[in-house]
């Protein structure tokens, strides 16, 4: 290394840098940034994260999570920040958090939770990061690395292996590794304790996590598949197994035992009554090989053993591999234009080829082919004033002769809803039922309206899985 690069290097570097000291533990912490400038952070990304996932619109269950979220935060080591607490309308099971006090959980994540003391843990856990300030540490190191980057090119004409400036982004939604999670359950531990909830649930909501990777190896061995990284925060290699957060976490909450220790299970499921169970109305529903949305009143077909991912921008299917993948979204719609011209439109300046016009279930469309690598084909259908496009690929230099028959048969499948298809576009919703004598899981589970084991869902969804059995007067969720 050059010697003089070298030192202006760090020179730069450590005029940039800076400590502050960490409220939870009060040692000093590498960050780069103030708690203004903390705060400025996650109302950006907090504008952006609405952008991005759909929020569940059901006012009284948002205030009851802000209420829950706001006593938890009260009594932690930053209860000056002002917290938003949002739940997200996705069935995915996770939560995540925002520099500055922004908490986000999803609906997925709510239905396997059974009282309010396990809410509270949830949420207890995600204010830990904010009090830990474990965004602005890990946005803090990826600056430093960026601009240790940004150097080197300098002094050397040699490009930085990678981007790191997009760590925060990805680490509030998958997690943050192994330490840092570990620490967020130690602090939500401290923090159910001092707001009067039993500290043992925190423990309970590791379990639940943990039984959901059990529940998914079962059916994935069951069914002949591979198990696929599910779970909250589930992303990142670095993050322990349950198994290890169980170990760890158990000493520290047992310990931590307050006067009170509420747990509230009925008034928590009374707020869960109504609330739908995986797909929502407004996010469309999948019901077999079918998808049904009744806001935008279509239905397409899905390929057998394809897999969906039901974002709010655009419905994506793909293989289990994910090598091949079909995309519907929707286009510019201009009245003035033909299908043939949309479709023109979209594509922008790319070269179009196999161009054909169609029609489709009563409604206009066009098709083609966009060559290239990977080539790809789009189409577009224009339904009412409305205009769906399709975009299909298959990846690592796949030919599209491949799939191109399954890509043209969920092309034609496109169709407006019937009365009877209206009906199945609305989700499965949890209503919970006080146990009666002579019922069990068994039983009460033959009207779930959920594919596969009925029986072992129901108990998954009330922490009974693999075989636990209720008793009359218990209170448990179903899904019809």
């Amino acid at each position: 290394m050059n010697i003089r690069v070298g030192i202006a290097m760090l020179v730069a570097l450590a005029s940039l840098c800076g400590c502050a000291v960490n409220p939870v533990t009060g040692s000093s912490d590498f960050v780069m940034m103030s708690e203004k400038d903390e705060l400025s952070l996650g109302s950006k990304a907090y504008q952006q994260v609405l952008q991005q996932y759909p929020i569940y619109q059901d006012e009284k269950l948002r205030a009851y999570v802000q209420q829950v979220g706001e006593k938890v935060a009260s009594n932690s080591h930053r209860s000056n920040l002002q917290y938003q607490f949002s739940v997200v309308d996705s069935g995915d099971i996770n939560a995540f958090a925002l520099p500055g006090g922004y908490i986000f959980i999803n609906r997925g994540l709510l239905a396997y939770l059974n009282s309010e003391a396990e809410l509270a843990a949830v949420l207890g856990h995600e204010v830990g990061h904010v009090t830990a300030r474990h965004g602005v540490r890990q946005q803090s190191q990826a600056q430093a690395w960026n601009i240790l980057g940004q150097l080197v090119a300098i002094g050397t004409g040699v490009g930085a292996a990678g981007d790191l400036t997009n760590v925060v982004g990805s680490a509030v939604v998958t997690g943050y590794g192994r330490d840092m999670e570990l620490e967020a359950d130690g602090l939500g531990a401290q923090y159910l304790a001092r707001s009067g909830y039993d500290p043992q649930a925190m423990i309970q909501v590791i379990e639940v996590l943990k039984t959901q990777d059990v529940f998914a190896r079962d059916q994935a061995a069951k069914n002949g598949q591979p198990v696929k990284a599910a779970g909250y925060h589930g992303l990142f290699d670095t993050h322990p197994d349950h198994d290890t957060r169980l170990q760890q976490v158990v000493g520290p909450a047992h310990a931590l035992q307050a006067p009170q220790q509420q747990v509230n299970q009925k008034v928590f499921l009374q707020h869960l009554e109504g609330m739908p169970v995986g797909d929502s109305a407004d996010q469309g529903v999948r019901r077999g090989q079918r998808f049904y949305h009744s806001g935008l009143d279509f239905t397409v077909a899905i390929p057998q053993g394809w897999e969906v991912l039901n974002r709010p921008d655009a419905l994506v299917m793909h293989t289990v591999d994910k090598q091949a993948f079909i995309a519907l979204t929707m286009a510019d719609y201009d009245e003035r234009l033909t299908p043939e011209e949309i479709l023109r439109k979209e594509v922008g300046n790319q070269r179009l080829s196999m161009q054909e016009s169609f029609n489709q279930a009563g409604f206009s469309g066009a098709t083609a082919v966009v060559p290239g690598q990977p080539a790809k084909r789009v189409a577009v259908i224009v339904k009412n004033k409305e205009a769906f496009m399709f975009v299909a690929a298959v990846k690592d230099r796949g030919s599209l002769e491949s799939q191109d028959d399954q890509f043209m048969a969920v092309i034609h499948s496109f169709r407006a809803l019937t009365k009877e298809q209206l009906k199945l576009a609305q989700p499965a919703v949890i209503h919970v039922v006080a146990v009666k004598s002579g019922q069990s899981v068994e039983s009460l589970a033959q009207t779930a309206d959920l594919p596969g084991d009925k029986a072992a869902r129901i108990r998954l969804l009330n922490g009974l899985y693999p075989s636990g059995e209720v008793k009359p007067g218990a209170l448990l969720k179903l899904v019809r």
